[in-house]
């Protein structure tokens, strides 16, 4: 990657809550096999640390935190909206809904709007802060691969990104969700799909050459 190329990049770090990547967080247990087979936490440091000392912009693309009487009203919830009023993942003022602390913006990092539903561009101002900030790539990392992952990153490619999945920095509930998502979907989306190994060498500035 030149530097023009990284100075159009950002990384987008989607749903990094504790409750999806926290021992005791309401949905780690069915993510915990599939994450540790990934080593998705340890990736998504070294990604996110990778991002940040190469220059590249680093977004951050949260769900909608839970409150009390959310979707009450709606005519149609997704399965994943049921869920999450039930077991009120993500509630807002609860440690769950805080983002686990490996994961925490930068004071000049931008959070997007929380979206409601599975992409992270559907109703927020993701697209306007990427686009006021010279962005045409994005890379995603977090969670989850079949679902706020997928859907994000289609919508990206919709939308005119060109998208990159970092695929072990991205974990799901089961292999099956993992390979419906890395094996199916994305190479019908995804200009890339890399392993952290593979992202951080793209994205590392070139070594300066003595003379």
């Amino acid at each position: 990657m030149n530097e023009s190329e990284r100075a159009e990049t950002a990384l987008l770090v989607v749903d990094p809550y504790n409750d999806f990547l926290s021992e005791g967080g309401k949905l780690w247990p069915r993510a915990k096999a599939t994450a540790e087979a990934v080593g998705l936490l340890d990736h998504m440091r070294e990604a996110l640390a990778a991002a940040r000392a190469s220059g590249i912009r680093v977004f951050f693309v949260p769900h909608h935190r839970m409150v009390a009487g959310d979707y009450s009203t709606w005519r149609f919830l997704s399965l994943s909206q049921q869920h999450a009023r039930e077991s009120e993942v993500f509630a807002k003022g609860s440690w769950g809904g805080e983002f686990h602390p490996d994961f925490t913006p930068h004071h000049d990092e931008l959070i997007a709007r929380e979206h409601w539903g599975s992409s992270g561009f559907a109703n927020t101002d993701l697209a306007l802060l990427l686009n006021q900030h010279g962005i045409a790539r994005i890379a995603l990392i977090g969670m989850r691969a079949n679902t706020c992952i997928d859907t994000t990153a289609r919508f990206g490619q919709e939308l005119g990104y060109h998208v990159t999945l970092v695929r072990d920095a991205i974990a799901a509930f089961s292999p099956e969700e993992m390979q419906a998502t890395f094996e199916t979907n994305a190479p019908n989306y995804a200009h890339a799909i890399l392993t952290t190994a593979e992202f951080t060498a793209a994205i590392a500035p070139p070594a300066s050459v003595v003379s």
